[in-house]
Formats: C-alpha cells, sequence, structure tokens
C-alpha cells in the first residue's frame, strides 16, 4: 500500500498580454513537469483567460486538471472533459481555489495572474505555501515586498514563500513546503 498523497497545485499563470515572449513555452514546461510528478492541477478560468499551455502540457503528460471557472466562461471544445466547476462570484472562485490547493504556484505571466495570486494569498493570511517561478527577475519585485512588508504581515511568510529559479525547482520547493 502506497503512502502517496497526490498533491493538488493551484496554478496561476496567463499567456495573455506583454510579458516575457517565452513564457508559454515555460508554463508548458512546468505543466508537463508538475504532471509527471503526479500533481494535480488547479487553474482559474475567468475574464477571458486560462493558462492553456499550462493545462494542455500537463493533459499531454497525463496530469489531472481542474478549472474554477466564471460563468461567463466557454470552454473550448478541445477541453471538454476537463472538470469545470463555475463560481459567480471572483472572491469565492478564490476561496474555493485555495479550498482545494495544498500549494500555491505562481508563474510568470500577466499582471492579472499576479493579482489573482496576491488576492488569493492576502485573504488566506498566507496560510498556504507558495512557489514562484523567478524566471527572467518576473516576480523579483515580490521578492522585495516578502522581505520588507508581507514578513511583517504574516509571520509564516518567509516560511510559507519561496522563489524557485528553474521549472526543476519549483516542483522542489513544492515537495519541500508540503512536506
Amino acid at each position: 500500500m502506497s503512502n502517496f498523497k497526490q498533491l493538488t497545485l493551484a496554478i496561476f499563470a496567463s499567456d495573455k498580454g506583454p510579458g516575457d515572449a517565452g513564457r508559454s513555452s515555460l508554463m508548458s514546461q512546468t505543466g508537463a513537469l508538475l504532471a509527471k510528478k503526479g500533481a494535480k492541477l488547479i487553474c482559474l478560468a475567468q475574464d477571458g483567460q486560462m493558462p492553456l499551455p499550462v493545462i494542455t502540457s500537463a493533459r499531454a503528460a497525463g496530469g489531472g486538471v481542474a478549472l474554477i471557472a466564471d460563468d461567463s466562461f466557454v470552454i473550448p471544445k478541445a477541453l471538454g472533459d476537463i472538470s469545470v466547476e463555475r463560481i459567480a462570484e471572483k472572491k469565492d472562485r478564490l476561496n474555493r481555489l485555495a479550498e482545494m490547493a495544498d500549494c500555491f504556484v505562481g508563474l510568470p505571466g500577466s499582471l492579472a495572474s499576479a493579482t489573482s495570486l496576491y488576492f488569493t494569498v492576502a485573504e488566506l493570511g498566507a496560510s498556504k505555501p507558495v512557489v514562484l517561478l523567478n524566471h527572467n527577475n518576473a516576480f523579483e519585485i515580490i521578492r522585495g515586498i516578502s522581505v520588507d512588508v508581507f514578513a511583517h504581515s504574516f509571520p509564516k511568510a518567509h516560511k510559507s514563500v519561496q522563489f524557485a529559479e528553474t521549472v526543476e525547482d519549483v516542483w522542489t520547493k513544492v515537495a519541500r513546503l508540503t512536506a
């Protein structure tokens, strides 16, 4: 009998809007790696956006994916078999995502994904671990804020917010924080 507990990771990422041109590739690499490690991914689908590269690569690698969506979200036909939970209010979507997740993972993306991550973490008082992929210093400003501001507001922040420099390091940090 295995003692393996499948981790459920809330992924905050977006391939829309200005940002690093290589972020779709980075999101694909991360989705595939996390799926191969056995993690189930939960993503937000709201305001017409979702992290499609993460979702498609995770599914291609055999991983499970679920969406927490707003009422207006239309799922693409190619993703029709994914579990979608529709929740009208944004705050309720973020709370549901937090309820389901063992850890939050922030990938370089748009301001919308970073904002969703911030409000989810702030709402919970940093009670869930967070791993941020700091590729090309995407979260460098948050690293500074976490040292100067966040740590004073949330006593466990220095332990529960970690910065990964590579896709492989994301899993290392997630595994350590959720052990």
